[in-house]
């Protein structure tokens, strides 16, 4: 990936996308493998993690802009 721009969760879902494909074609040796296999997990780490952040503000933006029945 690239460093010199931010990442997109897009970005990161296709390159998790990317290794998947490789780790499950089973051509990479052992040592690959594991290396593919680490940087998937990493990246499915960040891609919770956003996923979360995301996830709260909804809940905050929600509980600012409801209606309260009386």
């Amino acid at each position: 990936m690239r460093l010199d721009k931010k990442v997109t969760f897009e970005d990161k879902m296709k390159e998790l996308e990317l290794i998947v494909k490789q780790l499950e074609n089973g051509e990479a040796a052992l040592e690959e493998s594991l290396t593919l296999y680490k940087s998937g997990m990493a990246l499915v780490k960040q891609c919770q993690g956003e996923l979360e952040k995301v996830e709260k503000e909804i809940e905050i933006i929600r509980k600012e802009t409801s209606i309260d029945e009386a």
